[in-house]
């Protein structure tokens, strides 16, 4: 069951992306994803008020539970590790063609695999080992088609960028996992959402707006509500899928990142992005792998 929620959240991830990269497209960074975090919390907020306030949520799956003040502690430390991954994520985003971003981003779970190996004992069969080979195999590629664009990875900032927003996302996952074992899924994604927005206000109003006429100026865009809806859901049914006892963060990571297929198929058909045909085998290995992982858990 935990493995199929993976698959919807991938989906569901996918189609976050695809609005993320027509939001950005000549539009400033930072009040896109300022309006991200702002949207996410107002979704939220009517399930704080009637958990507080009413009985009408008590015994769902939807009850927000009062948490401790160690508990908040822990969950904007959380806030402040995924804005890292969002902030590099979203600029790499900007700058680069989706089909150079999502098959990077795809590599992430190989990151979270070596924390789970040494953090929580994780351990994984051939058809799993098979699966993440075929991932590692797929970034060295990609960085050959990426040279055929001008890309060159070890000296674009942006593929930086990319790679720094994989490696907090990593950490943000391996965190999940702890996160999981002590603490109800709707107070994370909660109170995380809302402490992400009141870092996003502050980055906004002091480092953001002062400078907005030396940036990129901003234009609203109606695809900026749907990142926060499709993100939103896309985090519940992943937190729910890490509830089952026998879940493990380096196969769910590894299987969101197929999102990959649906990023891709959008980079050709929208943004008729170049160099398809090199890329498509980029993908076909993360396909690829992914398959192994999934048959690694029957």
């Amino acid at each position: 069951m935990w493995v199929l929620l993976a698959f919807v959240s991938a989906f569901l991830l996918g189609c976050y992306e695809i609005n993320k990269k027509i939001s950005l497209t000549d539009n400033a960074v930072i009040p896109v994803l300022f309006i991200n975090t702002l949207a996410c919390s107002l979704i939220f907020v009517p399930f704080i008020i009637l958990s507080f306030t009413t009985n009408m949520l008590d015994g769902t799956l939807f009850y927000v539970p009062q948490a401790s003040f160690r508990t908040h502690l822990a969950i904007l430390l959380k806030a402040v590790i995924v804005l890292s991954s969002w902030i590099t994520g979203y600029f790499s985003v900007k700058n680069l063609p989706l089909t150079i971003t999502g098959p990077i981003k795809a590599t992430q779970p190989v990151l979270t695999l070596t924390g789970a190996l040494i953090l929580f004992g994780e351990r994984l069969n051939l058809c799993q080992w098979i699966g993440v080979i075929l991932s590692i195999a797929s970034f060295y590629l990609l960085s050959s088609s990426g040279k055929k664009e001008g890309i060159c990875f070890s000296h674009n900032k942006w593929i930086f960028f990319a790679v720094l927003s994989a490696l907090t996302g990593a950490i943000s996952g391996l965190y999940d996992k702890h996160l999981m074992t002590s603490m109800d899924v709707m107070t994370v994604q909660v109170w995380y959402n809302i402490y992400q927005c009141i870092i996003m206000g502050i980055i906004l109003l002091f480092l953001w707006y002062p400078r907005r006429r030396q940036s990129t100026p901003f234009r609203w865009k109606w695809n900026i509500l749907l990142i926060s809806v499709f993100l939103s859901v896309a985090d519940w049914v992943y937190f729910y899928a890490l509830t089952f006892p026998d879940s493990m963060i380096a196969i769910v990571s590894m299987v969101r990142r197929s999102n990959v297929l649906v990023t891709f198929a959008a980079g050709a058909l929208f943004f008729h992005e170049k160099n398809l045909k090199n890329k498509a085998i980029d993908l076909f290995l993360v396909l690829l792998g992914m398959i192994f992982l999934y048959l690694g858990t029957k």
